[in-house]
């Protein structure tokens, strides 16, 4: 076998192959890798971890290795943890030691976040129904939610998928609807208006085997029940009346100014209303000449033009 081969394979073994030691360590003795993969932590990532290690403690170990001073141990897996076991008071703290290099470490690192065989979230409603158990161990919605170090409107939002009813609950288990947030927003649905549900679910349930409903079907029922797009659609701004004279004024552009008739001073009859130039600015109109493409046109031929293009917006 390869010299190169024999090496890569006692690379990945080492680590697999070495003695794994249980205890329970101060926290004082555990240092960060320097050549850790997690590089940086942001403190505000840390904040639901320091609220569970608070509640419950350390549900996983650390895994670490013996550094070069005696007595005293690396973060091979776990740096997360050693940093809000800090924050949240915690002294001791259980961990396997792995004697490894710093190379095997790194892998281990790689292997352990890309999660591949590690763990894996729960289905949306198992979590639904487990927080919800756990809920209900409070005497309101408040505490329950802040044993969770989470907001009280997280709570209705992280136990919806165990509320489900019985029929929303058969189209999502028979496979009719894509994902359970689709069916958590068909139950929210049916709360608004119980008909307009129904009529969906009895279309969902006649779509042919191996189709689904989508979360985006059902979003666009919501919303048009919700009248969220009727409202935008009032509220959204106007688009501002464009004055073609005005706007012709501004570019310096020579634009005729009647006299509204309101303003105008009572004359003889045969006084038209009064008529102003403006002064001309002659680099804009060949600025506004070229936007136009009327490259050579005269001046009134331009404000011609620039009126037309704007009326008709």
């Amino acid at each position: 076998m390869p010299p190169l081969l024999l090496f890569t394979l006692g690379f990945i073994m080492a680590f697999k192959d070495s003695v794994a030691q249980f205890q329970f360590i101060d926290l004082s003795l555990l240092d960060p890798d320097p050549e850790h993969a997690r590089q940086n932590v942001a403190e505000d990532t840390l904040k639901g971890l320091i609220n569970s290690i608070q509640k419950v403690g350390i549900i996983h170990p650390l895994i670490v290795r013996p550094s070069s001073t005696e007595g005293r141990y690396t973060v091979v897996v776990g740096e997360r943890r050693r940093q809000a076991a800090i924050r949240a008071g915690e002294t001791t703290i259980p961990v396997i030691v792995r004697a490894c290099a710093s190379g095997d470490a790194l892998e281990v690192q790689v292997f352990e976040n890309l999660g591949l065989g590690v763990r894996s979230a729960l289905e949306p409603r198992d979590m639904a129904n487990a927080i919800q158990a756990i809920a209900a161990r409070f005497e309101t919605p408040e505490a329950a939610a802040q044993h969770f170090g989470r907001a009280t409107t997280w709570l209705g939002q992280a136990t919806a998928a165990a509320n489900l009813s019985d029929k929303v609950t058969a189209l999502l288990d028979s496979g009719k609807i894509a994902s359970t947030g689709a069916a958590v927003q068909l139950e929210r649905l049916a709360k608004k208006n119980g008909a307009k549900a129904e009529v969906l679910i009895g279309q969902i349930e006649q779509l042919p085997e191996g189709e689904k409903a989508s979360k985006k079907v059902v979003d666009h029922a919501l919303l048009a029940e919700t009248g969220r797009g009727k409202k935008e659609k009032e509220t959204t701004p106007a688009e501002p009346v464009i004055d073609p004279p005005k706007l012709a004024q501004d570019l310096g552009v020579l634009v005729p100014v009647t006299t509204p008739a309101s303003e105008i001073t009572p004359a003889a009859p045969d006084n038209p209303p009064s008529l102003t130039m403006k002064k001309v600015s002659p680099g804009k109109v060949r600025r506004v000449a070229q936007l136009l493409g009327l490259d050579g046109e005269d001046e009134e031929d331009i404000l011609i033009r620039l009126i037309d293009e704007f009326l008709v917006h």
